[in-house]
């Protein structure tokens, strides 16, 4: 276990460029707070990217919050293994350790070459910290969907739980995990996963666990419900589970609802949606897709997601923006409304959005913290892309929003690691709450070449800012 206290800051110095001015993108984060080091990548092993951490998830509870992430990033699939990190004085210092037990590069090793999609919950019930992921055994086969338990607050955790072991002609993908943990929800302490079956067309499936997450049950989903991918269950404090997904087939958002406690699943019901942009710079695309949420204290659904339907001008939409919409019940929701990072017409181009909603706020003066990555330019190749990272808040439900920021950049695509479908900073990102502040969590990058098997050429790592909300308090 290390403890992280390095303020990135000081790396930037000597590594990154400064911070710029772009669009409506206030440099103004040096008045509010610093970038702090989550983890670092200790593996060296030739046959991964070596200093590359991607792809980091949180979740708060208190004034516990920890994050769990890919480290040592391979090309074809997968990493050398899952690190966590732990803060709980609100993301000022952390301290980070790497999962036992799961591939053969872990202290002790496990059974898996790799492994990847990393998420992370708590159960409050029965005190447990979960991280979540998937192990494989070799690229393009079968992988297990696996816990590991913390029951020391996160100091540590145990060796895996394998919550399904999936037949020969199955290939399961993008897992998520959440827990219900409103002592007056009839489920309280039911913890629920979901994830889709690419051997069997993005088969939707779902499991449910009563125990702090020593045995998972399967729930009865729509009979062969197929094309769904990056599930995301949020519980409501009546216990109802909500799972925002996204449809190939439909081409748009929808949600399956448990109202059973995680026995079964009712759906698809229609989400807004419209187009989204690939984005440009031969960047990993699969995540434009997905769709980020969470619920408020009252129990309100906050979703955002990237959409160039705003720039219905261009033939073809070119830039996506961060839409947002809200329900009370998963199945009505409000209309799309473009959170305003910058002008509709303006060249940026905005991706890879995470919400968090502060657990102690809710409707008209709910706090809404959003992170997501942009292009200043979206026109734009691998040699001249620079990417970065934007903030933006609303201290009253969604109606207003301040001024963003950009927490750091820009960056080259070519600083972070080659996967198999382009440089990859992560599929999703994180944002969480914690004493009134927001803390996201995202990857960052030092410029380098970042070649397979050069343990010197790569650096990307986790990094967190802390940002009182509303701004300026």
């Amino acid at each position: 276990m290390t403890r992280r206290r390095l303020i990135i800051a000081l790396l930037l110095l000597a590594e990154i460029p400064a911070i710029a001015w772009s669009g409506t993108h206030v440099n103004s984060l040096a008045e509010t707070t610093q970038l702090t080091v989550v983890s670092e990548d200790p593996y060296t092993n030739r046959n991964t990217f070596h200093r590359t951490e991607a792809e980091p998830d949180s979740f708060a509870f208190g004034s516990t919050l920890v994050s769990t992430f890919q480290v040592g990033r391979a090309h074809n699939c997968g990493a050398s293994n899952l690190g966590w990190s732990v803060s709980t004085d609100a993301g000022a210092t952390w301290t980070d350790g790497f999962l036992p037990g799961t591939t053969v590069r872990a202290t002790p090793p496990g059974p898996w070459i790799r492994t990847t999609d990393p998420v992370v919950a708590h159960d409050s019930k029965h005190d447990v910290w979960l991280v979540e992921g998937l192990g494989i055994r070799k690229c393009g086969r079968t992988s297990r969907i696996f816990v590991s338990r913390s029951i020391d607050g996160a100091a540590s955790f145990e060796e895996p739980v394998v919550v399904y072991h999936p037949r020969r002609t199955e290939n399961v993908d993008k897992n998520w995990i959440t827990c219900d943990n409103t002592p007056t929800s009839p489920f309280y302490g039911n913890c629920y996963t979901a994830w889709d079956d690419a051997g069997h067309h993005n088969r939707l499936q779902a499991y449910t666990s009563s125990d702090g997450g020593l045995t998972w049950a399967k729930a009865v989903t729509p009979k062969h419900y197929s094309e769904v991918q990056g599930v995301q269950p949020v519980v409501q404090p009546n216990g109802n589970v909500v799972m925002p997904t996204w449809d190939w087939f439909r081409a748009g958002h929808e949600t399956f609802i448990s109202t059973d406690g995680g026995a079964s699943y009712s759906g698809p019901f229609d989400m807004p949606s419209g187009k989204q942009r690939w984005m440009a710079g031969h960047l990993a695309n699969t995540a434009v897709l997905f769709v980020a949420v969470d619920v408020d204290a009252e129990g309100r659904i906050y979703a955002a997601w990237p959409d160039c339907t705003l720039r219905s001008s261009e033939r073809p939409c070119s830039h996506n923006d961060i839409m947002f919409s809200t329900s009370m019940d998963g199945r009505h929701w409000s209309n799309q409304a473009r959170i305003p990072i910058d002008p509709v017409k303006s060249s940026v181009d905005h991706f890879f959005p995470a919400i968090a909603v502060d657990p102690t706020t809710s409707g008209a003066s709910a706090h809404i913290a959003v992170l997501y990555y942009f292009y200043p330019e979206q026109h734009c190749d691998v040699r001249t892309c620079e990417l970065s990272v934007g903030f933006i808040s609303s201290a009253d439900g969604g109606s207003s929003w301040a001024v963003p920021l950009q927490l750091a950049g820009p960056f080259k695509n070519t600083w972070f690691p080659l996967r198999f479908d382009g440089y990859f900073p992560g599929d999703y990102f994180a944002v969480s709450f914690v004493d009134g502040k927001a803390v996201p969590v995202f990857t960052v990058a030092a410029q380098g070449a970042c070649k397979l098997g050069d343990i010197t050429s790569c650096h990307t790592w986790i990094a967190s800012a802390t940002i009182p909300l509303p701004l300026g308090t």
